[in-house]
């Protein structure tokens, strides 16, 4: 699955393009482990480790493209 949005931000890089992505990646995979948890496929606190687990890769992702000056 991709993500459907485009992004429309008036200070375009390639490096907050892709973290656009990947937030709507973050996004979508959250949904998919809460329907997961909801039909009783993982236990509560499985999906609450794998979102906690993807979180960490979003922020990861942030500190990498997103450098903010100083």
């Amino acid at each position: 699955m991709e993500p459907h949005s485009a992004y429309h931000g008036s200070d375009w890089t390639p490096e907050r393009l892709m973290f656009h992505q990947n937030l709507e990646s973050f996004a979508e995979r959250v949904g998919l482990v809460v329907g997961l948890q909801s039909n009783g496929k993982v236990s509560q606190e499985q999906a609450y480790a794998e979102i906690r687990r993807i979180w960490k890769e979003l922020k990861d992702s942030k500190s990498n493209l997103l450098v903010l000056p100083k």
